[in-house]
């Protein structure tokens, strides 16, 4: 950064990885924009120590005087925000400070506040959406999704929140809190006679959490849920991080007798290797292929591909995003098992769900051979 300044200019250390440049008569838009492009391509320069190389990125925001405000205060965290914009965005860019930036930061400090109290109050829910047999039509699985209700009873989009949490952290007790309540939901529904594998999504934050394998053992101990009723689902991101991790971890889940989802499949790094290398029991075709099948000659291929792929490996199916019966007959003709979507029903509060189950119960059926989905 020193090579890449001026004599004129002041360059600081804030602390940790953060530091501070402040320029003096800048005459123009295009000077500073020129002079953050100087910065990236300096510390983007490869450089070696101890006979390793490392490579760098930044991220910068830049905040004007007397533009974006007339105080230091102000300034330095305007700048911030920016800062945090370009990180958002990527990283290895800068971004000049808007008012739209500031509101959007003020906008997740808020959420996040609301994110704490919710967990703090017990607010956040879990809703259960079925999972049906694409030949019977009964119900043989569901899925656990977290819900959270703003002061007016509405329900908050889980893509405005989970990102959120995700960054923040928060994924991990909100995690936490689903697996739990999934866990004592579906005892609940096996003290009833209702025999169902309840499906809960893991983030790569809480699988990657030293703690993960532990809570997962010790809600299932509390619940008193045998393992082979939950199936952990992850997604292809998961399986690219620390390879021997996720093996260990993967393996552990496995010889304890929990199944293991890939989530959203097709849509992630897709590696094939991945499904030989770790244990992993169901395919889940990601609902962006089942919404234009009937019309993309690409995404029906697509889907034909994933199909013959976990029949060749003995995987389980389920298609997600099923919202009209053409689809769930195209998908029926082409073999697939399971079928999830708002055809079928919507999420729902697990009162709602037990009462869905009630209703389209016709028998009880013991798992085949290779498929543990129980109709309850």
């Amino acid at each position: 950064m020193l090579n890449a300044s001026r004599a004129l200019d002041t360059v600081s250390r804030q602390g940790g990885d953060e530091f501070t440049i402040l320029l003096l008569d800048v005459s123009s838009f295009e000077v500073v924009a020129s002079f953050a492009n100087r910065i990236l391509a300096e510390i983007a320069v490869p450089f070696s120590l101890e006979g390793y190389r490392y490579d760098l990125c930044a991220s910068i925001g830049i905040s004007l005087f007397p533009d974006d405000s007339e105080n230091v205060e102000s300034l330095y965290r305007h700048a911030g925000a920016a800062m945090h914009q370009a990180k958002l965005e990527g990283r290895n860019r800068f971004r000049f400070f808007s008012s739209d930036i500031d509101s959007s930061i003020r906008h997740r400090h808020f959420l996040e506040q609301q994110m704490r109290s919710a967990l703090e109050d017990g607010i956040f829910e879990v809703f259960y959406q079925p999972k049906v047999d694409s030949k019977s039509a009964s119900i043989v699985g569901m899925e656990a999704l977290v819900r959270w209700r703003d002061a007016n009873g509405c329900l908050i989009s889980p893509m405005d929140f989970i990102p959120l949490a995700e960054e923040t952290g928060l994924i991990i007790p909100i995690g936490k809190f689903v697996l739990q309540k999934a866990c004592h939901d579906t005892q609940e529904l096996i003290k009833e006679g209702r025999q169902l594998v309840v499906s809960v999504n893991i983030s790569t934050v809480q699988f990657l959490h030293e703690s993960f394998l532990q809570m997962v053992n010790n809600t299932l101990l509390e619940s008193g849920l045998r393992p082979e009723f939950l199936e952990l689902e992850i997604t292809e991101g998961v399986l690219a991080k620390d390879i021997s991790h996720t093996q260990h971890i993967l393996s552990s889940l496995r010889e304890r007798g929990i199944r293991i989802a890939i989530d959203d499949f097709g849509t992630g790094y897709s590696n094939l290797a991945y499904l030989k290398r770790f244990p992993i029991d169901v395919l889940k075709i990601d609902k962006s292929f089942v919404h234009e099948m009937l019309f993309n000659k690409s995404d029906i291929a697509i889907i034909e591909a994933i199909i013959n792929l976990a029949q060749a490996l003995d995987l389980e199916l389920v298609a997600e995003g099923v919202e009209t019966q053409e689809q769930a007959n195209s998908l029926r003709s082409l073999n697939c098992q399971i079928l999830q979507g708002y055809l079928f029903s919507r999420p729902l509060p697990f009162i709602e769900f037990r009462d869905l189950l009630w209703e389209t119960t016709t028998s009880i059926e013991a798992p085949g051979k290779h498929s543990r989905y129980w109709r309850g």
